[in-house]
């Protein structure tokens, strides 16, 4: 099979399409024929030496997938042959095949492209598992004489992968949700949802939380910034919030106010999708199919596409992302669907 290869860590150069072994299903697996895969923001930090992917005998990076079911290990039930489903990863989905533990496989939404699904899991699966599973985000709900509001999110980098299906999330939730990006993007974001979208280069925007939400705060924080971000977060937060912590992209060292953190029995809890268990990550798979998938089905949600790229192009996809111009996914095509 085709697959992109880490060879060495630097520049975008490095990345190199060579044929190589296929993986093989083992028990309780399935292959898939890749369709589609996506860059994210660890795939370059993957790239550039700073964060291992797993052991493996050739370094294929990329975090998700979508395609068809090729294969089936022995005591594979779930899938059939021929079956569209889609995944996260540790790694590997950079290729033209994948391997998934058939519990952790995900089904593709009825009429949404292979393409399309192969930009989907990684940042949906991040974004609900941060704030309802780890963040205890509480959806509205209809009571007799109207309804009653959900909790209220805080969410770092908006336009971004993560930040554009957070915010569709917590539309879907009829959770209250305010978003920072740059101001190219601001109406991105307004437009998929976000109650309050503020410019972080030249707004105070925990000012803005503060007047948005009369001076409460927000229940829970979705940040994949990191660095001096934390202890203005804990600044936006209402009392027992928490602060869920995703990515680094602004410094992996931060100084706060452990004040803070105790006077409003605050939470920060850090988080990766990599480094769990499979036990974990079959959990958090099975949640979001029962809970997610019907959501792009009936129209809530939608993957935002930025810009598409083939598997030849891997080095302009990481490129592209490098300059922070994208809004939500950039998508790699690895075969036809």
């Amino acid at each position: 099979m085709r697959a992109v290869v880490l060879d060495g860590h630097g520049g975008p150069e490095v990345l190199t399409v060579r044929d190589v072994p296929d993986p093989e299903p083992a028990p309780g697996e399935v292959l898939v024929d890749v369709v589609g895969t996506a860059c994210n923001r660890a795939d370059l930090l993957q790239r550039m030496g700073l964060y291992p992917g797993p052991p493996m005998d050739v370094e294929i990076p990329g975090l998700e997938f979508a395609g068809r079911v090729a294969a089936l290990g022995d005591g594979v039930s779930r899938w059939s042959v021929g079956d569209a489903v889609m995944a996260i990863t540790a790694g590997g989905g950079y290729a033209e095949r994948a391997v998934v533990h058939e519990d952790q496989a995900v089904r593709v939404p009825s009429g949404m492209a292979l393409d399309v699904a192969g930009g989907l899991a990684e940042v949906f699966i991040t974004a609900w598992d941060a704030l309802v599973m780890q963040g205890g985000l509480v959806p509205g709900s209809t009571v007799s004489g109207g309804t009653v509001p959900g909790g209220t999110a805080l969410v770092h980098a908006g336009a971004s992968g993560v930040g554009t299906a957070a915010i569709q999330l917590c539309r879907m939730l009829g959770a209250d949700v305010i978003v920072t990006a740059s101001a190219p993007k601001l109406d991105r974001c307004t437009a998929l949802g976000a109650d309050l979208a503020v410019d972080y280069t030249s707004e105070d925007w925990v000012a803005a939380v503060s007047g948005h939400t009369g001076g409460r705060g927000v229940d829970v924080v979705l940040d994949v910034v990191g660095g001096d971000y934390l202890d203005r977060n804990l600044d936006c937060l209402a009392t027992g919030g928490t602060i869920v912590q995703v990515g680094v992209m602004g410094g992996g060292s931060a100084t706060f106010g452990l004040g803070k953190l105790l006077f409003k029995r605050a939470s920060v809890v850090g988080t990766t999708l990599r480094a769990r268990s499979l036990a974990e990550k079959v959990v958090v798979s099975r949640a979001f199919e029962e809970q997610v998938v019907p959501g792009f089905e009936d129209g809530r949600l939608t993957v935002v596409v930025d810009r598409r790229f083939n598997l030849d192009e891997i080095a302009e996809a990481h490129a592209h992302m490098e300059t922070n111009v994208s809004v939500g996914k950039i998508l790699l095509e690895v075969r036809p669907a």
